[in-house]
């Protein structure tokens, strides 16, 4: 009887059953897109990060200091983000916190610096930097008022992003493993 029962699926039906356990795997799976990444400052010298991101890309990004000596208030810092050119995309100096935003016009390593200013250089700080980039740097909640989705739709509309998102790096993955076969 369980041999006909499985017959009678079908392999559509197998088939399905299958796509709907890998979605539930891979929404489990997947990071919110909400962590941060901590950066120890020296008194002096500069702490970068990179990211290789594909051309045509959301990026956002929120940082904030965070003193460790907090006796003599928060200490200012500079930041600059630059494309894998050289191109400047965001630069700022003696702040506490900023944010950036752009869209990605080439391929490659995207680099972010920060750095003490020059009249809190002696003292250590960190920054919390959240970096989100492509499907992660999308604003669910607008997309699900215009849409008017809510609950297992509006997951259902993240996890469909979160494939054509692997699918796609798949791609540009590909073709950078054609291009420079090593």
């Amino acid at each position: 009887m369980a041999a006909a029962g499985a017959d009678s699926m079908g392999f559509g039906g197998i088939v399905r059953s299958f796509c709907w356990v890998s979605a539930l795997i891979l929404m489990f799976s997947l990071p919110d897109g909400c962590g941060a990444l901590w950066l120890n400052l020296p008194g002096s010298g500069t702490k970068c990060v990179s990211e290789e991101i594909q051309n045509n890309v959301v990026v956002l990004a929120d940082y904030t200091v965070v003193a460790d000596d907090q006796s003599e208030g928060y200490p200012t810092i500079s930041a600059k983000v630059t494309s894998p050119y050289g191109n400047p995309l965001h630069h700022q100096e003696n702040v506490t916190h900023g944010q950036f935003a752009f869209t990605t016009s080439e391929s490659g390593n995207y680099l972010a610096c920060f750095w003490l200013d020059t009249h809190h250089q002696g003292r250590g700080a960190s920054v919390n930097l959240d970096w989100r980039i492509g499907i992660a740097a999308r604003d669910w909640e607008s997309v699900a008022k215009k849409e008017k989705i809510e609950g297992v739709e509006l997951e259902l509309r993240k996890l469909e992003g979160a494939v054509e998102a692997i699918h796609e790096n798949l791609l540009y993955l590909k073709a950078r493993v054609d291009h420079d076969p090593e």
